[in-house]
């Protein structure tokens, strides 16, 4: 295998990742569309939800495609919706409009991108598959902390909806360069021994049709839902929780979504990590007992050193969502099908984008103005959460006891 081309494309993967995750600078945008539109935050979030809600639909689709087109058509393919999306958001005139745009073209760009990236960095490091995938899933969470801040000044210099043409013209260049570079590797030799065994291990492995009668299937997913909904909330609400709980600039704000990535891509590979340690469930019950305490921190925030405490904890504890639950699929269901398995896994995530943009939304329709109500319904799916990962946990213990008596 050549070295020097896999670090190339495991490069080229990052920085593609890193233009994709400027979804997660989408907060800065919705203040400025409420005010110049006069949505509501329901409204203006429901854009952000779409737009993950589409993204693992899109996942699910990417292997297909590839089988069919080969990875580098199908990250242009990526590329072309992506920034064709944001174009398009630079057009609208109604909320329907963006829903479809950044909603539902830029969305599906973003999934059929970070789903073929990462699985295809693995493969060209075999060795050191968590790495790889943790770097390049990284590249994703910390979007934002590079393009929210030069987002903000698109925003003050042509406004929202020029910011987005501007973008997503840049966004669909870098893409469709670098996309050149991306390529599978090559197909192993191996021996009728290896093959021999690899058919053995495969033989253990668990279809995806099979995987939706287990009652893992729907813990695992039950989680990821519960995983997911804070650091949504968080991530689509960041700049104007800022500026309204404590009187934050645009900039400022912005700022702050910039420190969002950086504790989103930490939580990626650090969890990950940890898990390899002290077990995937024992760090499942840490993570979401941070984000709680995130959320405490952000209850009783006055002051921009308690805020970025709060909004890290819980970015770090999103992030670590992506790094465990490939992780945690793997484990009860095998690697063969990983690819598929774990696309409907993430379908999680497109529930936890519709409810927790919407906690926050409506706490702030209902209190006028501030989001504390959604700080208390968050923490509580957070403690909901802790109870249910031991119960997964004994589930699990079960699972792997009775197949050690099987064997």
């Amino acid at each position: 295998m050549n070295n020097n081309r896999r670090w190339l494309i495991l490069a080229v993967s990052i920085v593609i990742n890193l233009c994709i995750g400027f979804a997660y600078a989408w907060s800065v945008f919705s203040k400025p569309l409420m005010v110049d539109f006069g949505w509501t935050a329901s409204q203006a979030s429901m854009a952000f939800t779409i737009n993950l809600f589409v993204l693992p639909i899109a996942m699910i689709f990417a292997g297909p495609l590839v089988k069919r087109f080969g990875v580098r058509v199908v990250v242009l393919l990526g590329g072309v919706l992506f920034g064709l999306g944001l174009y398009l958001s630079g057009m609208i005139t109604t909320v329907y409009q963006i829903y479809i745009t950044y909603g539902l073209i830029a969305g599906s760009g973003i999934g059929l991108i970070y789903s073929i990236t990462v699985s295809n960095t693995v493969k060209w490091f075999p060795e050191h598959k968590g790495l790889a995938g943790g770097l390049t899933a990284g590249g994703f969470g910390a979007g934002s902390l590079i393009f929210a801040p030069v987002a903000v000044q698109f925003i003050a210099a042509q406004g929202v909806l020029g910011a987005f043409q501007t973008l997503g013209l840049i966004f669909a260049g870098v893409i469709l360069v670098l996309g050149i570079f991306i390529a599978a590797p090559p197909v192993p030799e191996t021996d009728n021994k290896a093959t021999a065994a690899a058919t053995s291990q495969s033989n253990n492995d668990v279809t995806t049709r099979d995987m939706l009668k287990t009652a893992d299937f729907y813990m695992i997913w039950g989680l990821m839902v519960l995983g997911c909904i804070s650091g949504l909330m968080i991530i689509s609400q960041a700049s104007p929780i800022g500026q309204v709980m404590v009187g934050l600039s645009p900039e400022q704000a912005a700022f702050a979504v910039g420190f969002i990535g950086l504790a989103n891509a930490t939580g990626r590979v650090v969890w990950r990590t940890i898990s390899d340690k002290i077990g995937r469930y024992n760090t499942l019950i840490c993570m979401f007992a941070l984000s709680g305490v995130g959320l405490v921190a952000l209850y009783f925030t006055k002051d921009l050193p308690l805020f970025m405490v709060g909004i890290c904890l819980i970015a770090a504890s999103y992030g670590g969502v992506f790094g465990l639950f490939p992780s945690i699929t793997a484990d009860n269901f095998g690697i063969k099908h990983l690819s598929m398995n774990y696309g409907v896994v993430m379908t999680g995530l497109s529930i936890g984008a519709f409810i927790g943009p919407q906690i926050a939304a409506y706490a702030v329709e209902q209190s006028g103005g501030s989001y504390n109500l959604a700080f208390v319904i968050t923490l509580g799916i957070n403690i909901v959460a802790v109870i249910l990962v031991l119960f997964a946990k004994r589930m699990n213990a079960k699972h792997r006891m009775t197949l050690a008596t099987e064997n």
